[in-house]
């Protein structure tokens, strides 16, 4: 048995997140190669909260986390990431799923992650449009779990082997997971912080960045913006690199 195929037990149907419900939407579930960059809004210096003392450093894992995703030996490469992708998507599903409540159209008009981020959906018609965050997100989430349970994209059986096109998928459900996490960072953190989590919500997104840059699944323009404009939770992963969490800068 494989190694996926003895830790991927967590994978099987019966024990992965409840079906979210169906939107009216759920044609436009973007292919993967309909993922849109992120749109500018107006800027401003206001300094978020988790990037104040002692949010900052608050976490559950104290060291440089580049140590706990390396590759287990005897470990195939493709099925490490995929049990690595489904935790962290059950991980932050929990997490969104305590939140949902304060993220609502009214208080989330567009899916924004920063002063000067916000990202777009791609529709049906290929036209790159605003959603409030909980659709987005949504989207997102169901697209994600479409895919997990897809076993020609996520195979969890004996003798069925990864798709070539694995790899590509991997990394724009990777990407969008990723403008989820800056969501709540940008907009929710106050919740975050009142429900005493920031420690392991800091070590849950700590251990998704060194992840996808171990693994070639980050592209760090995504977070970092425009030479010298940090944007949304760029700055965040500036101040980890700077106190040993995520290791050198590339």
């Amino acid at each position: 048995m494989s190694f996926f195929n003895s830790i991927g037990r967590s994978m099987q149907r019966n024990q992965r997140p409840p079906r979210r419900s169906t939107t009216p939407t759920s044609a436009n579930f973007p292919s993967t190669d309909s993922l849109p960059p992120p749109t500018p809004t107006s800027p401003s210096g206001q300094k978020p909260l988790y990037l104040c003392s002692p949010f900052v450093e608050a976490a559950l894992v104290k060291g440089n986390f580049k140590t706990i995703v390396m590759l287990p030996k005897y470990a195939d490469v493709m099925e490490w990431v995929a049990v690595n992708i489904f935790d962290f998507y059950t991980n932050l599903n929990q997490f969104y799923g305590v939140l949902a409540e304060c993220c609502t159209a009214q208080s989330c008009p567009s899916m924004s992650a920063g002063p000067s981020l916000n990202y777009t959906w791609i529709n049906q018609d290929r036209k790159s449009v605003q959603l409030p965050a909980p659709t987005y997100v949504d989207y997102v989430m169901t697209w994600v779990q479409n895919l997990l349970d897809d076993e020609s994209v996520f195979p969890t059986k004996s003798g069925r082997d990864f798709s070539s096109s694995f790899p590509s998928t991997v990394k724009h459900v990777y990407r969008q997971l990723l403008r989820v996490f800056a969501h709540l960072y940008h907009a929710h953190y106050p919740q975050i912080l009142h429900l005493r989590s920031e420690g392991h919500f800091n070590s849950l997104f700590a251990h998704f960045l060194a992840f996808g840059k171990e693994y070639e699944l980050l592209d760090v323009k995504d977070i970092k913006g425009q030479p010298g404009a940090l944007v949304g939770v760029g700055a965040l992963w500036e101040k980890w690199k700077e106190m040993g969490i995520l290791g050198e800068s590339s």
